[in-house]
């Protein structure tokens, strides 16, 4: 999985989100906010090529969670940026 070029996390306060660099007009509708936890992986992630086996492990290395936890929540973090079309 990678995220895909001209998409970036901006934090605002205590909230992150995603949005496309070259938008000129914002549609606020279909920004990606991500939680601290979705914005670490953003983060460490950058736009390389990641698996999901190893963002799994990012998690459970960073934060105090089961492997299977973080499995379901990688699964969750990465259906959400394919869905929303920032990853491939």
């Amino acid at each position: 999985m990678k995220i895909k070029e001209g998409f970036s996390l901006h934090e605002l306060g205590d909230e992150y989100i995603v949005i496309h660099d070259g938008m000129t007009n914002v549609n606020f509708d279909k920004l990606l906010s991500l939680n601290a936890t979705a914005a670490f992986l953003w983060k460490t992630m950058g736009h390389k090529e990641w698996t999901m086996e190893q963002l799994v492990t990012l998690l459970t290395e960073e934060y105090e969670v089961e492997r299977e936890q973080a499995q379901k929540d990688v699964e969750r973090f990465v259906g959400m940026l394919v869905q929303s079309g920032v990853a491939e």
